[in-house]
């Protein structure tokens, strides 16, 4: 080979180098490389996290993680505590969390004001609680003068947070006991604050929900003045589980992999010997209390009539100003 020969093949070897070089940097019009992804075959994103409240309501997922049944669809669910449903949309807003559990009231509220407009709004998966008897309760102090619901007339209410199922469900079933709601002052603080608030008179009663209920009447004494799941909200929805559409549209199998493991714990969190030890862990009260909890209900299917339902009570109350149809929000589990 010449000197002249082996110049140019040098150069040509140069050349094709760079040209390679300079198309993976997609200067030369090709793709980028994909971005790279924590999905594991079976889901696009294994590791999701959810926001929760430390309340008897999120029990269902307690129940799937200590099971497996998030495991064995291929999710690690990290659980992200948060003070109630408000809290929760800016959560999924800047993407703190990939889902999570709220009150049906703050997602509609939401939704109607078009809050999570950037990230394609609110999207419902899954049902999570339903209203029964003694599970929503305003209490007071043990020698409080307030004995009745006509006694909160004119007083302060602690609620975990403004605009939420726990003041809708008050002033429903406030105006039921013949009580302007506009009379009573609600006061915003975690559920876990309330029954030391309620003794050092930093509020005059609290809207508590299990096991703090519980906690509450054998700890303190603390004695049922109204039942705010009573009446007009007997059997009322209270919450359940959310996504945004964004991360609905990018993720619909890692979504569909937590409704079913979901639906699983929902179903089994109505055994009570299942769902107390786990009360003991998450919730922090002891065996006794756990044992002692009002249960509420935990449905395994989203029902667009029935979460309808809120939405015609919160805009009787004022916390809803116009109508809005539930069901573009839905996400049902595949075969639904």
């Amino acid at each position: 080979m010449t000197r002249r020969v082996r110049r140019m093949a040098v150069r040509g070897v140069a050349l094709a180098t760079l040209l390679a070089t300079v198309a993976s940097c997609g200067l030369l019009g090709g793709k980028d490389p994909a971005p790279a992804t924590n999905g594991n075959g079976q889901v696009e994103k294994a590791k999701i996290t959810l926001g929760v409240l430390p309340i008897l309501d999120v029990a269902s997922v307690h129940v799937a993680s200590k099971k497996g049944y998030f495991a064995a669809e291929g999710l690690e669910v990290e659980l992200k505590t948060i003070q109630g449903g408000a809290q929760a949309i800016p959560g999924l807003i800047n993407k703190e969390l990939d889902m999570t559990f709220g009150n049906w009231v703050s997602f509609f509220a939401a939704q109607s004001k078009d809050a999570a407009k950037q990230v394609d709004g609110i999207k419902l998966i899954a049902d999570g609680y339903q209203a029964k008897p003694d599970m929503f309760l305003i209490l007071a102090a043990g020698d409080s003068a307030i004995k009745s619901p006509k006694d909160l007339a004119g007083k302060t209410i602690a609620i975990n947070t403004f605009k939420n199922i726990a003041e809708l469900t008050a002033k429903a079933t406030l105006e039921a006991a013949n009580v302007d709601p506009k009379s009573v002052t609600f006061k915003e603080m975690p559920f876990p604050d309330m029954q030391a608030a309620v003794q050092n008179k930093t509020v005059d009663a609290a809207f508590m929900v299990e096991p703090f209920i519980t906690r509450a009447q054998r700890a303190a004494g603390q004695v049922k003045i109204l039942d705010a799941a009573s009446g007009p909200t007997d059997n009322i929805p209270i919450a359940g589980y959310a996504t945004s559409g964004e991360f609905a549209k990018n993720n619909p199998k890692t979504v569909a992999a937590f409704q079913r493991a979901i639906a699983k714990g929902q179903a089994d969190a109505a055994d009570r010997p299942t769902v107390e030890p786990l009360l003991v862990e998450y919730a922090k009260v002891d065996k006794e209390t756990a044992a002692l909890v009002h249960f509420g209900a935990f449905p395994t299917s989203l029902d667009a009539t029935r979460l309808q339902r809120v939405t015609q009570l919160m805009q009787r109350y004022g916390l809803l100003d116009k109508e809005l149809d539930v069901k573009p929000m839905l996400i049902q589990p595949s075969g639904s």
